[in-house]
């Protein structure tokens, strides 16, 4: 059944949720939205089943305005998944852990000269950032070695080149440091307000979304390298984090995937598999879909929650029996799959609304986070029995 609400919304916009009556929707998240389509110029916001609270806008939601408001897309813009095919016979996730690189410190162009990275970049590194080259981040982001599972349209499945089994490498990161300046530019003079000059905006945007996809290109590469498999281009590589211009109006995606006959990867969490979907949706759900399970609990709740619950060693390794490569623990904490909404839940929402097709899932064996500090690692060897 197709059950989404409509809202009259303050104005002349409208708010519509693609989430059915039993997901958990946070009433914050639905406050924000409203606030949202009550701004100048807001045509159409579309929320998305992963819908949450974020830093003065929601986050999971496409939001259609005649006007461009840069903290709609906030600080992280050309946040996205890409997905690369894997190349190795066998993945022994303890073996693999031990083996990822430092993806914290950033690639410097006169000490890594010779890495073998740096082949993947063409041409110039947009806007000349240098700055967290080559690493993932805090927060949700990751790279995960994760294999495919259940495969539910075979056909498209294949024109990916995918079959159950094979290897991917999924990597979550944005523009770091890049999209922060951005937006604290407009910020510091605009705070909340419209962008006085879209067109002036919109070029340094594009210039952070092009260096997010770069940057997700790099780090696989970096994996790949470490890991002994040849770096692949992207099969699937969509930001959620972006403003395009559709039929003269500014469409502002924050967390939420561009659903026009896209394929996109729509993130589980670290201790549940990933969809692999193939998104249909319209004009009604701002040509959008959810970007992943969305946080049920606030980093602040989860911390608490998950020390009452959960032991360090219990979090690295996971409900599917993949492992987590994280140095931090509060992190480890703040990121664990409790934290999340149902994925599955998500998945529903999206199919019920006609938004998306699942296609595979993916299933993860070594989700990394941040590095973790060496004595740690001979620690873990040390249990094993021996080096690995």
């Amino acid at each position: 059944m197709s059950h989404h609400h409509s809202r009259p919304a303050v104005g002349s916009a409208t708010v519509t949720v693609f989430a059915s009556p039993t997901s958990w929707i946070e009433s914050d998240a639905l406050a924000q939205c409203d606030q949202v389509a009550g701004l100048d110029g807001m045509k159409h916001v579309a929320a998305m089943p992963d819908l949450h609270p974020g830093k003065g806008a929601p986050i999971g939601a496409a939001m259609a305005s005649t006007v461009l408001y840069p903290f709609l897309v906030g600080s992280d813009i050309g946040c996205g998944i890409a997905v690369f095919p894997v190349s190795l016979k066998r993945a022994v996730p303890e073996k693999l852990a031990s083996r990822f690189p430092d993806l914290d410190r950033a690639l410097d162009p006169d000490r890594d000269a010779d890495d073998p990275a740096w082949a993947v970049v063409k041409g110039d590194i947009p806007a000349g950032h240098l700055e967290g080259l080559g690493t993932v981040g805090r927060g949700n982001h990751f790279v995960e070695l994760a294999r495919i599972g259940t495969v539910s349209e075979p056909g498209h499945a294949s024109r990916l080149g995918l079959s159950a089994g094979d290897l991917v490498l999924i990597v979550h990161s944005g523009s770091r440091g890049l999209g922060e300046q951005i937006l604290r530019a407009h910020t510091e003079l605009h705070g909340a307000g419209p962008a006085p000059d879209p067109g002036a905006y919109l070029a340094m945007h594009d210039a952070a979304v092009r260096w997010g996809s770069l940057n997700r290109r790099l780090l696989a590469a970096r994996v790949a390298h470490a890991l002994g498999f040849e770096p692949t281009e992207p099969i699937v590589d969509q930001c959620h984090n972006l403003v395009e211009i559709r039929d003269g109006i500014y469409l502002h995606r924050k967390g939420a995937a561009p659903g026009d006959g896209r394929d996109v990867l729509i993130a589980g969490t670290r201790g549940t598999p990933s969809y692999l979907v193939a998104a249909h949706a319209g004009p009604h759900a701002n040509w959008s879909v959810a970007h992943g399970a969305g946080r049920k609990m606030s980093r602040t709740d989860a911390l608490r929650r998950g020390r009452a619950k959960h032991t360090v060693e219990e979090l690295r390794r996971t409900p599917v029996g993949s492992l987590v490569v994280c140095g931090d623990r509060q992190l480890l904490f703040e990121e664990a799959p409790t934290a999340y909404k149902r994925i599955e839940q998500v998945i529903a929402d999206l199919v019920g609304h006609d938004l998306a097709t699942p296609v595979a899932t993916t299933i993860p064996l070594v989700t990394y986070k941040t590095p973790e500090p060496r004595s740690a690692q001979r620690e873990q060897r040390r249990k094993r029995g021996g080096r690995s």
